[in-house]
């Protein structure tokens, strides 16, 4: 089982930044305090769902065959996904 990055505190439920980068290659490490990347914010299943739409080309009738869903669901579950990245663009541009 591949570990995931959290991307919600435990305790609170606020979003975690990151902050501490390194390199195993060459040992380099970067310190500081930086926010993850939008897609990143997302959980497992949305980002899967981010992953099929650019393997099936954007075509929803070939997601909604390979997720054995009807087209309408599929349709449903990417207007989620648009609604959530834009709160997410929205909050993030918002705090800066």
């Amino acid at each position: 089982m591949q570990k995931r990055i959290p991307i919600e505190c435990p305790s609170c439920n606020s979003q975690l930044k990151v902050k501490s980068l390194h390199c195993d290659h060459c040992g380099t490490s970067i310190d500081g305090l930086f926010d993850l990347p939008l897609q990143a914010k997302l959980n497992q299943e949305e980002q899967q769902f981010i992953l099929n739409f650019i393997k099936y080309s954007g075509s929803l009738k070939d997601m909604a065959k390979h997720l054995n869903l009807s087209y309408p669901s599929v349709r449903n579950l990417l207007d989620d996904l648009i609604e959530k990245l834009n709160k997410l663009e929205n909050t993030s541009t918002e705090k800066k």
